[in-house]
């Protein structure tokens, strides 16, 4: 059965992989766009950086999810020894660690604290 489970757990802890790089990716050139057209519209240049921040910290975060994901899946259903699982614990402490970073720095807040994001202007 595990020679069944594994190519399977394998293919989709790569694809999972695959979908937060692509997440990150994508979002870094839409905020590229995004400033661009904000800087040719001439609107105020810190306001478009402080949007262009914002939202490439929140795809940022997502593409870390899917990534911590896949190690988990292929961590779990692939590799798993004390090896392993110590390597997947420190990625996860590291990603976990950036998360809460990005959160603090996008909100003004630790993701446990009450709230919700701060409102920041979003007008084409």
């Amino acid at each position: 059965m595990n020679d069944l489970i594994k190519p399977i757990a394998e293919a989709v802890a790569m694809s999972v992989e695959a979908v937060g790089i692509t997440v990150i990716g994508l979002v870094s050139f839409y905020v590229l766009g995004l400033f661009v057209v904000r800087a040719v519209r001439g609107r105020d240049l810190s306001a478009a950086y402080g949007e262009v921040r914002q939202v490439l910290g929140r795809g940022i975060l997502l593409g870390l999810e899917f990534l911590v994901a896949a190690d988990i899946i292929h961590t779990v259903a692939v590799e798993l020894s004390f090896e392993t699982v110590g390597v997947l614990a420190i990625i996860v402490l590291i990603r976990t660690f950036l998360s809460f970073t990005l959160e603090l720095e996008l909100t003004g807040r630790w993701p446990w604290q009450k709230g919700g994001y701060r409102a920041e202007s979003t007008e084409s």
